[in-house]
C-alpha cells in the first residue's frame, strides 16, 4: 500500500522574520539534488488549511517553446518566490511552494510489435518505401511495465508559530511533502536486477536532499516520516528481502 512522505525540519528558538531565509534555503537544494532550479507556484495559507488562501501565483515550470530552439524558462528563483509570499508575514499563516523533483517510476506502456508481411506464390510482393526497402507493419501487442525518469510536484511549507493551533510543534517549521513513497518502494512490481539499482537510486536521491536541506537551512532536528506511521527504512528492508 503506497503512503504519503514527508520530511519534517525544526529550528531552535525560530524567529518569524528568519523564516524566508530557511525556506529559501531548503528550497534552493532541489536543483543540485535532482529538482528543478525554479518555483513552480507561491500560495499563503490563513489560519489553518479550511481557510481560503490569501495570496496565490503561478508562476509556471519550464516547458518547450513551440518552432523555437531550447527552452523557455517559465518559474521564479526561490528566493523570489519567498519574498512574494512573506510579503503577508503572520503568525498564524502558512506558505507553501512547489518545486518540480525527478525520480526513476514504473510506467506501464504499450508494446509495439513489428509485423512484416512476406509475399509467398500466390501473394504480392512487399510493398517498398521511398528508400526501396520493405515496409513494416507495426501494431501494439500489450503492454509492459517501463522505468522512466518522472518529474513530480513537491511541497515545501513554512509554519507560522500560530498556524493550525501551532502544527509546526508536531509537522516542524518546514515540512516536505514528497508525496507518494511508491518510486521508493514498488511494492507491486516484480523486482529484478535494475528495477533495485534504480529503486536504489531514488533512495539516495532522496537521502542527499533530506541532508542537503537540513544542512543549508540550518535545522537541528529533522523527521522522515509517512502518514500512516510506517518506517520507509524497515519496508524498504522488507521489499528487497522479497525481490532477491
Amino acid at each position: 500500500m503506497s503512503d504519503s512522505l514527508y520530511l519534517s525540519l525544526w529550528y531552535p528558538n525560530l524567529r518569524l522574520a528568519t523564516l524566508a531565509e530557511k525556506l529559501a534555503s531548503v528550497l534552493g537544494e532541489f536543483a543540485k539534488n535532482g529538482g528543478e532550479p525554479l518555483v513552480y507556484s507561491a500560495t499563503v495559507w490563513p489560519v489553518s488549511w479550511q481557510e481560503a488562501p490569501v495570496f496565490q501565483r503561478v508562476y509556471g515550470r519550464v516547458v518547450q517553446a513551440a518552432g523555437a530552439e531550447g527552452v523557455v524558462q517559465l518559474g521564479a528563483e526561490p528566493r523570489v518566490a519567498v519574498e512574494d509570499a512573506l510579503e503577508l508575514l503572520h503568525e498564524d499563516f502558512a506558505y507553501e511552494f512547489q518545486i518540480g523533483w525527478s525520480l526513476w517510476e514504473l510506467e506501464v506502456v504499450p508494446v509495439v510489435a513489428t509485423l512484416r508481411t512476406t509475399a509467398g506464390p500466390s501473394t504480392a510482393p512487399l510493398a517498398k518505401s521511398a528508400s526501396g526497402s520493405p515496409q513494416d507493419d507495426k501494431s501494439v501487442s500489450g503492454l509492459e511495465p517501463r522505468w522512466v525518469r518522472t518529474r513530480r510536484m513537491v511541497r515545501v511549507t513554512g509554519f507560522g508559530p500560530l498556524f493550525d493551533e501551532g502544527v509546526y510543534e508536531q509537522e516542524g517549521h518546514i515540512r516536505i511533502d514528497f508525496g507518494s513513497d511508491t518510486p521508493f518502494l514498488e511494492e507491486e512490481a516484480e523486482l529484478d536486477s535494475i528495477g533495485a539499482r534504480l529503486m536504489a537510486e531514488n533512495v539516495r536521491r532522496l537521502v542527499d536532499l533530506t541532508n542537503a536541506a537540513d544542512k543549508a537551512s540550518g535545522a537541528t532536528a529533522r523527521l522522515l516520516w509517512s502518514e500512516l506511521g510506517e518506517s520507509l527504512a524497515q519496508r524498504l528492508a522488507v521489499r528487497l528481502s522479497k525481490g532477491n
